[in-house]
């Protein structure tokens, strides 16, 4: 088994040459967060994720989560890690210092959260899951929710979920059934069942705060009628301290493809008495404070894709470089070497390590906007910026989360036989790398996202995909007139790959309202290819600096290596771009010509 060395270089060059880092401690309120300060935080956390979080992966993945009678058993090692986490202060990293937080920008934070996907996917489920619950309160809760449930949160004392899914409703919340009764005392009392609930129950913190989505007795129906709740696991006295246990119970975990230290609970509210709850802002507004939470939770997923695929590269690299196969070509009959010294392996770890780079890349910048659009002084600034985050939200969950899939099944192919042995290690990452393309809304949900809500119906349609294809296409020139030859020849690709990505976006826009099924047909291809354009954007961009770095002096091989990735990136995936544009613009009639007993 390899061990996880968190890449701390293209983390810093990510941060501080594409991803803006300058500009977003330059914000206020970031003031503190100095150049040192970001190197020793990444560098804690490198220590702490290859320390802590990756020695319990694997015999996590072995053991996984165990329910008994409703009483859920983290996998061995995994409470200890989590006390460590919570005291050393990781949980409340990029939190509002109102409530205990540090208050780092997303930027930073995002950077930490990456290893912890990487070290240790199930265990990083359980504080995303709390920090996405703390921006839902922190945006939409009482004053009085607030000061008795963040505090804790934050800490990381009491843990967060997200009750949406049940049985019968699945990604349709329009059919949620679970019911709120209001009480004399201003309380409700929460009964039904959710499924698919993340670290729904389990031993490692005091409490557990659920959000719950619930229907109270005269709501409208849809989307329209639901109403947000916040139901703990043990009541909360006027002290601050824990009283009784509150009428909820874990009624089994599932048994599943991946992320076995992670337990999938099925939750029951209300068989007894019914659970109570205290309502989140106002009533029947439940769907659009939940989007708060899921929005969060939708760019932490797609990080999940970046974190995996490189825990996925690093453990095919480790193999490739110590197992001995064949003669490579153009070597002596005798001389037997590494299976690194392959082409097609070398082919299969330059695609592993290029698109990552990209996804990270691509993770990074819109954590970047994050920041701007939250904290920059100038109103225009901010909305320019939340635009665009917006607008690549879906796109950072699912083209990261499907690319994710890809790289780690080529994890297993590098490794050849053994790859399918669970004993090699490199299955894990492919099982539990599966379920990052489902959470939070399939890729299809975020494709139609992404070509309906933020493309077709912007407030002035396509405003934001024609912004983000100027800044590409000027970047383009810039590399396509470079001395150069390697830059040049980027910039030719990207240019094409923008072209592509400008037709397709203007494509939707014009036909959207008028053939909304074809739109559909062609949402997922969009998205891919949106991702892909704009990683190749960021690769390229960090081959002009590594380039001009180069040029200036510096004998670097990592510089060197970002100048190979992006070369590659710009040969073997940017052309992608020019089909996926066609199955966009002529593809949709073969999606919908078969009749429905032709299946």
């Amino acid at each position: 088994m390899s061990t996880y060395i968190a890449p701390v270089r293209d983390m810093r060059f990510v941060l501080e040459e594409l991803a803006g880092l300058a500009d977003v401690t330059a914000l206020p309120g970031c003031e503190e967060c100095t150049p040192d300060l970001v190197e020793s935080i990444l560098d804690e956390a490198a220590r702490f994720a290859a320390g802590v979080l990756d020695p319990i992966n694997a015999s996590g993945d072995r053991q996984g989560a165990a329910c008994k009678d409703g009483v859920v058993t983290a996998a061995d090692g995994f409470a200890d890690a989590y006390r460590l986490f919570v005291e050393t202060g990781w949980n409340a990293m990029p939190c509002d210092p109102e409530y205990g937080g540090q208050g780092l920008p997303t930027l930073v934070a995002t950077a930490v959260q990456e290893m912890w996907k990487s070290a240790n996917m199930a265990f990083a489920l359980c504080p995303m899951l709390t920090s996405g619950a703390i921006a839902a309160i922190a945006h939409h809760a009482s004053d009085e929710l607030k000061r008795t449930y963040l505090p804790k949160m934050v800490e990381g004392t009491w843990t967060g979920t997200m009750n949406l899914t049940e049985p019968q409703a699945g990604s349709d919340l329009a059919a949620v059934r679970t019911r709120a009764v209001p009480q004399a005392d201003g309380s409700y009392r929460i009964a039904g069942t959710k499924i698919f609930i993340t670290w729904g129950e389990h031993d490692m913190a005091e409490n557990i705060v659920h959000l719950v989505l619930a229907r109270l007795p005269d709501a409208p129906a849809g989307v329209k009628g639901i109403s947000l709740f916040v139901v703990p696991k043990f009541l909360v006295n006027a002290d601050g301290s824990l009283g009784a246990r509150n009428d909820l119970v874990c009624a089994s975990i599932e048994h599943k493809m991946g992320i076995h230290g992670s337990p999938t609970a099925v939750m029951a509210f209300g068989e007894h008495d019914g659970a109570i709850g205290y309502l989140v802002g106002e009533e029947n507004k439940g769907l659009s404070y939940m989007f708060t939470m899921m929005n969060h939770a939708r760019v932490n997923v797609g990080l999940e894709g970046v974190g995996i695929a490189e825990r996925a590269y690093q453990h095919a690299l480790a193999y490739a470089r110590e197992r001995v196969q064949g003669t490579p070509l153009g070597a002596a009959p005798a001389e037997r070497r590494p299976i690194l010294h392959h082409p097609d392996v070398r082919r299969m770890l330059m695609d592993m390590k290029s698109r990552t780079e990209a996804m990270r890349a691509l993770a990074y910048w819109v954590a970047g906007r994050m920041d701007l659009a939250h904290a920059h002084p100038d109103a225009a600034v901010r909305a320019a910026n939340q635009a665009v985050v917006d607008f690549l939200t879906p796109v950072v969950k699912g083209w990261s989360t499907e690319a994710s899939i890809e790289i780690t099944s080529t994890g297993i192919q590098v490794h050849g036989g053994v790859g399918f042995i669970e004993e090699t290690g490199a299955c894990q990452y492919f099982r539990d790398a599966r379920i990052t393309t489902i959470y939070e809304g399939t890729t299809g949900i975020q494709a139609n996202d992404l070509v309906g809500r933020k493309l077709a119906r912007e407030k002035n349609p396509g405003a934001t995909a024609r912004a983000l294809a100027a800044e590409m296409r000027a970047c383009a020139g810039r590399l396509s007139a470079s001395t150069d030859p390697s830059l040049s020849a980027i910039g030719a690709r990207l240019a094409a790959a923008v072209a592509a990505f400008e037709e397709a976006a203007g494509w939707f826009v014009a036909r959207y309202e008028s053939d909304t099924r074809a739109a559909a047909a062609g949402a997922v291809p969009f998205l891919k290819l949106t991702g892909t354009v704009v990683g190749g954007w960021l690769m390229a961009r960090a081959a002009e600096i590594a380039q001009a770095k180069l040029d200036a002096g510096s004998d670097d091989d990592f510089l060197r290596g970002k100048l190979a990735t992006a070369e590659y990136f710009a040969q073997h995936q940017l052309p992608l771009a020019a089909a996926w544009r066609e199955a966009i613009t002529a593809g949709a009639p073969a999606v919908l010509a078969l009749a429905d007993t032709a299946f």
